[in-house]
């Protein structure tokens, strides 16, 4: 096991690098970049901007700005965002936290409900329930995020013109007056403002999830081995849940694992739409900002956690299936 987690990190080097150079080739050749914005400040002198692009080395050909970039990166300097006027890694950790107030509830709620609601559907096929439940999965899928994100701020803002009563904030991250809070009060009144863009966040990847746990479990159902064990008069509960449901459950500990990354990338639109100060916000803000050391930044981290929650995966392998082991 230590030497087979040994070869697939040292397997991420190669793949982060890799991923971290198409990232940066990508924004390289956006037009513009943050100085070319200074440019159209009369009051900025073009002595000035020459200065700066020398100084950040933003004057230097490609292959240079990116060795530039990862020596700082291995050195853990991010650059410094000209947006914000502070250096990145204060701008993009902080964010990063947040994002994960969303996506660690988010995916847990999407294995806890999706789980359960594929091995119903499994159970009782074509069924009166299995009907809805499909039905109500591909309504899911088919509501984009910014759409269901648009209906529950207009439901929920309607409740408030109605009775003056905010059932749940529609924007932002805490409420007014949030560092007088005590503890407890500021994790509740962080989870009040998160409980909107998880439910967005969580609907359409439940519906997907639903469905191949429900075609994984039929599947699973009608292999030799469930019927050998119901041939040697097992409990019916201990050949759905030990053996169907664990064999059942291996497409969807891969799904998992890279949706946290998933998550954390694809939140750009319902952050902006909600106003949440997380991780893809900062992405979409960077780009319209043309500050790309910020963009940067992010990329490399969702890159990271996607390589990282893909070697999870791979070893949760073991704990779900028995039958594999790493030498």
């Amino acid at each position: 096991m230590a030497s087979y987690i040994l070869k697939r990190i040292l397997s991420l080097i190669p793949t982060f690098f890799g991923a971290t150079f198409l990232a940066f080739l990508i924004i390289q050749m956006a037009p513009g970049d943050y100085l070319t914005q200074l440019e159209l400040d009369p009051k900025v002198t073009p002595e000035t901007i020459a200065r700066l692009r020398a100084q950040f080395g933003l004057d230097r050909p490609f292959h240079e700005q990116y060795l530039l970039w990862m020596h700082n990166l291995l050195h853990l300097n991010l650059g410094y965002s000209f947006a914000y006027q502070a250096p990145v890694l204060e701008i993009v950790w902080p964010r990063v936290l947040n994002s994960m107030v969303l996506v660690v509830p988010s995916t847990v709620l999407l294995f806890l409900i999706a789980v359960p609601v594929g091995v119903y559907g499994a159970l009782r096929q074509y069924s009166l329930g299995d009907r809805v439940v499909s039905f109500l999965a591909y309504l899911g899928l088919a509501i984009p995020n910014f759409f269901l994100a648009l209906i529950l701020m207009y439901l929920v803002l309607q409740v408030y013109f109605r009775t003056g009563v905010m059932v749940f904030p529609v924007s932002g991250m805490t409420s007014s007056g949030f560092e007088q809070f005590s503890f407890w009060q500021k994790v509740v009144d962080v989870a009040w403002h998160a409980v909107l863009p998880i439910v967005v966040l969580t609907t359409s990847d439940i519906a997907g999830f639903s469905r191949i746990m429900r075609g994984q479990m039929l599947e699973a159902l009608s292999q030799d081995y469930v019927r050998t064990a119901r041939a040697k008069g097992l409990a019916e509960r201990v050949v759905l849940y030990k053996h169907a449901l664990r064999n059942a459950l291996i497409p969807i500990v891969t799904l998992v694992g890279l949706a946290i990354p998933g998550v954390l990338g694809g939140a750009t639109i319902t952050e902006t739409i909600f106003s949440y100060p997380g991780m893809g916000r900062a992405i979409f803000d960077a780009l319209v900002e043309k500050d790309y050391n910020v963009a940067m930044a992010a990329l490399a981290f969702l890159a990271l956690m996607t390589a990282l929650f893909n070697l999870l995966a791979d070893l949760a392998y073991a704990v779900v299936d028995p039958r594999i082991r790493y030498s």
